[in-house]
């Protein structure tokens, strides 16, 4: 017997179930953004959600599956953001300063979800790294439409600079001095990268 074997993914099969699985989706990110990882629990998820720990055991396998679960969906959601803005980027807007807003924003102001997404790095280094190739592809195509775009992989790794320094800037900015995201903190990121 494989002990290593991936588990099967356990999927809702009724509307009902899938009403269930994402409460307790929903209820997860509350837990895992205002306490961490380490401090959740499945006990404190399914107190939130409402619903016997028994139930957790019927979507997720355990407090890992849920949390990498959750940090894929966050990350989906947020490349969904960053695609859009490619659309408007093609039609002559500036998708680098609009880009260089959203993660601003995001890590300024989504306190809970960006601190699950800094946080998969110790908890589930893949699932960290996927989400983050991804989040870096769809910056770079972005950027590969505006008018800074850079030809090759240097969008990608401008991409990766712009990632980064959005979510240092807002830790400095945004977080912890309490200021709001504006034109001078997003001019500061984008002449920083």
């Amino acid at each position: 017997m494989n002990t290593n074997a991936p588990l099967k993914e356990l999927v809702p099969v009724t509307a009902r179930g899938e009403a269930t699985r994402r409460k307790l989706l929903s209820s997860a990110e509350i837990e895992f953004g205002s306490k961490g990882f380490p401090a959740a629990s499945v006990s404190s998820i399914t107190q939130r959600a409402d619903v016997g720990q028994g139930t957790f055991y019927l979507y997720f396998h355990s407090k890992e599956e849920v949390f990498a679960t959750l940090v894929r969906t966050l990350g989906a959601e947020l490349c969904k953001s960053i695609e859009a803005l490619s659309t408007e980027a093609a039609a002559g807007k500036d998708g680098e300063r609009r880009v260089a807003t959203l993660l601003l924003e995001f890590a300024a102001v989504d306190i809970g979800r960006h601190r699950i997404l800094s946080e998969s790095q110790f908890v589930d280094a893949p699932v960290f790294r996927e989400v983050h190739e991804k989040l870096f592809a769809a910056v770079a195509k972005v950027l590969s439409v505006g008018a800074r775009g850079i030809a090759g992989g240097d969008t990608l790794l401008r991409a990766a600079a712009l990632v980064g320094a959005c979510a240092s800037a807002a830790l400095q900015h945004g977080q912890w001095a309490g200021k709001p995201v504006g034109k001078p903190l997003v001019d500061a990121v984008i002449g920083a990268v």
